[in-house]
């Protein structure tokens, strides 16, 4: 189940990221070498009528499009590419101005964005937004909210000074930031109360064995309702809701660096691989939800700054912009060394740390 549930997520959205990167620098001209499926020896492929070879490889950890001119890790112009014909040069990434360039790397995580929100788009158009009144209907006796005086029947108005429209918004701005100080500001009796506490940090396991942090405030809602939505309020309610996924993994990570969540919460393949076996088990609906948290994360990861993921050469291409040339070929080529080396290494680590706190082989 885990590995059919991978490959399943991480197939079609490696190859949809890539054919965001093919199909731009298409568009634009450039040749394409080879589009691969994973990495490694080829396992089977053929090569289209514009001498581009189509291949599935041995290690399904990604893929890559390999368009002509790249013909170093850092992508810069080669002796070799200097000495090609004009025409042939022409077709080339590296012949292309910047901006073009820009567009073609991206596309990748920019693909996975918007298949993500089409995902997000077609749920809130089969099953409609869900609406509940932003009121206090149920309160734990000895939870952080009842100590700090927040009673039932309260309305809540704004957390930490963000409008509250919907109950729906709060467990966002409470689940993510365990440990942390809050101020609700509520209504009751007609008078406008503010209270500030500390969201209690709860550790909790779901029914596969999986443990997370989560902070609790200890406050729940009374009854919702499915409101229907037309086509454009879907589209927009799921970029929403895509940019509050992208803001809660910037704050996981954060609290990641900085200790206050533990680093067994870092997830690699093998986790994903659990994970997604996981959610195929529950059906259809789960797995999809999940395959666009999935693709959130791709292009969140992909846009990091980091050389040799597109983040990095989009760094480069943006301090090209503002110098008016690039940086040498030299610093270029060790900086995305220096990229490759951190992503293995990291790779290395996250797979250690799946491995040491899946419980793979037991307990």
């Amino acid at each position: 189940m885990w590995i059919v549930g991978f490959l399943l997520v991480l197939g079609p959205l490696v190859t949809v990221h890539e054919l965001g990167h093919y199909l731009v620098g298409r568009w634009f001209g450039v040749k394409a070498d080879s589009f691969s499926v994973g990495f490694g020896k080829e396992l089977a492929g053929y090569t289209d009528k514009r001498g581009t070879r189509w291949k599935l490889s041995a290690l399904p950890l990604g893929g890559y499009v390999q368009f002509a001119g790249d013909m170093n890790p850092a992508g810069q112009p080669s002796e070799e590419w200097l000495a090609l014909p004009e025409e042939e040069r022409a077709k080339t990434f590296q012949a292309k101005p910047l901006w073009q360039r820009a567009l073609i790397v991206a596309a990748g995580p920019v693909t996975n964005l918007l298949v993500a929100i089409a995902i997000l788009a077609s749920f809130n158009l089969a099953y409609g937004r869900l609406e509940i009144p932003p009121v206090v209907a149920m309160l734990v006796d000895d939870g952080a909210a009842a100590k700090a005086g927040i009673k039932v029947g309260d309305r809540i108005l704004a957390v930490n000074g963000n409008t509250i429209e919907g109950f729906n918004q709060v467990p966002a701005m409470v689940a993510a930031y365990p440990g942390e100080d809050i101020a609700f500001e509520v209504e009751r009796g007609g008078e406008r109360l503010t209270y500030e506490f500390q969201i209690a940090a709860v550790k909790e396991r779901d029914r596969f064995g999986n443990e997370f942090l989560t902070g609790q405030v200890g406050i729940g809602s009374g009854a919702g309702r499915l409101v229907p939505v037309g086509p454009a309020e879907a589209v927009v309610l799921s970029v929403r809701q895509t940019g509050d996924i992208v803001s809660m993994m910037v704050t996981g990570i954060k609290q990641i660096v900085t200790g206050r969540r533990p680093i067994t919460e870092l997830g690699g393949p093998i986790k994903i691989a659990k994970f997604s076996g996981e959610q195929l088990s529950l059906g259809w609906r789960e797995y999809v939800w999940f395959a666009a948290m999935i693709s959130i994360n791709l292009a969140f990861i992909n846009l990091l700054p980091i050389p040799a993921l597109d983040g990095g050469h989009l760094a480069f291409y943006a301090a090209e912009a503002v110098r008016r040339k690039p940086a040498s070929p030299r610093s270029q080529e060790w900086a995305f060394r220096t990229g490759i080396a951190f992503v293995l290494a990291l790779m290395l680590f996250v797979t250690i740390n799946d491995v040491a706190s899946l419980s793979l082989f037991g307990s």
